[in-house]
């Protein structure tokens, strides 16, 4: 959407159910990115470079992953000011997630929740939509490639789905984002726990060193977990993730807790839920993992992101890089620089 009249189109888009929105949204990026039209949403990117896990971000606020699934509209979603994009959750099938309606808004607390369940049109589709993509990157942008598993893979067996993945992906990758901490692809969750976790990052680490040397170059690789942990399930987490050299975590998915939004319309929806109310519980894990991981170890923020004094308020917390999706949902496209310039050293 661009800039001035995103509060003009709100209405609509919101009168829409809310998949039907990020679709129509979606297409017309991906139709007018890279064109004569995008000079409506572009605008110049703020410039506050941070090197993060060996990578130069041209400034501290991306996209979370979730919202360009196939990596469709990198270019477009790139003008808005982003300095860096996460596309995704690819998985190495084509699937079409779980039954609809599978999004809600809860307007009054400025929250979302879904059960999409990895909807993609698999890795061949990604891959193609990922090459494609040209100004963003041409204009130093990073480009982070969020991978999982099929929901048709047994939990047993997820290890696989995760290196072919990781295969297919890795040389058209700044980073990688292993995301083991979606609530909707069944048993996905019960890969952070110690043992499991140990034996999909060792099974990584081995495939990448493999991969470095096929592809002459050495990719950071993230992972991303849940909201929903105590400070000792972190603790266990961090020490796992150093153990096995991963080069950084993201903090957080959405959240399964229903707290904050009790009594609201939807409330009661399974799935993740997104926006406003998962910011205290996604900067506490945040905090915990800073205080874990020490002064240097790579974070990026996410969750409930929908103010400049948000992404503040992460990054004061130990996030080195802030993430944002439903807050742009919420604000409009004017969040991403906004965000940019509080950060702005």
């Amino acid at each position: 959407m661009p800039l001035a009249p995103y509060a003009l189109a709100r209405p609509f888009l919101f009168g829409l159910d809310p998949e039907r929105a990020h679709e129509l949204t979606m297409h017309s990026l991906a139709r007018l990115q890279n064109t004569p039209a995008m000079c409506l949403w572009q605008v110049p990117r703020v410039a506050d470079p941070v090197t993060v896990a060996g990578l130069n971000f041209p400034n501290r606020i991306g996209l979370a992953a979730g919202l360009d699934k196939n990596g469709e509209c990198i270019d477009g979603l790139g003008a808005m000011g982003f300095g860096h994009i996460e596309v995704g959750t690819v998985t190495p099938l084509a699937q079409p997630g779980n039954p609809k309606p599978r999004m809600f808004r809860i307007p009054p607390k400025q929250a979302l929740i879904n059960r999409m369940g990895f909807n993609n049109q698999g890795l061949q589709a990604f891959l193609a939509n990922v090459q494609r993509a040209k100004s963003f990157r041409k204009a130093g942008g990073i480009l982070g490639l969020n991978i999982g598993k099929n929901a048709i893979t047994p939990i047993e067996r997820a290890v696989d789905d995760y290196l072919i993945c990781l295969d297919g992906v890795y040389p058209h990758a700044d980073y990688v984002a292993v995301n083991i901490s979606s609530p909707n692809t069944k048993n996905l969750r019960a890969l952070q726990s110690d043992e499991a976790l140990d034996a999909l990052l060792s099974a990584l680490q081995a495939r990448r060193q493999q991969l470095t040397k096929r592809h002459g170059k050495t990719v950071p690789m993230f992972v991303k977990i849940a909201p929903d942990l105590d400070e000792v399930q972190v603790g266990v987490i961090a020490a796992t993730l150093r153990k096995n050299g991963i080069d950084g975590v993201i903090a957080t998915n959405t959240t399964i807790a229903r707290d904050a939004v009790q009594g609201q319309r939807h409330a009661d929806e399974a799935g993740g839920l997104s926006g406003a109310p998962l910011f205290e519980a996604s900067t506490s894990v945040v905090r915990a993992l800073r205080a874990a991981l020490g002064p240097a170890y790579p974070i990026i923020g996410v969750g409930g992101v929908m103010s400049a004094a948000d992404a503040r308020a992460k990054h004061a917390a130990g996030a080195d890089l802030v993430q944002i999706y439903t807050g742009l949902v919420y604000q409009g496209p004017t969040l991403v620089n906004a965000a940019a310039r509080a950060l702005q050293r």
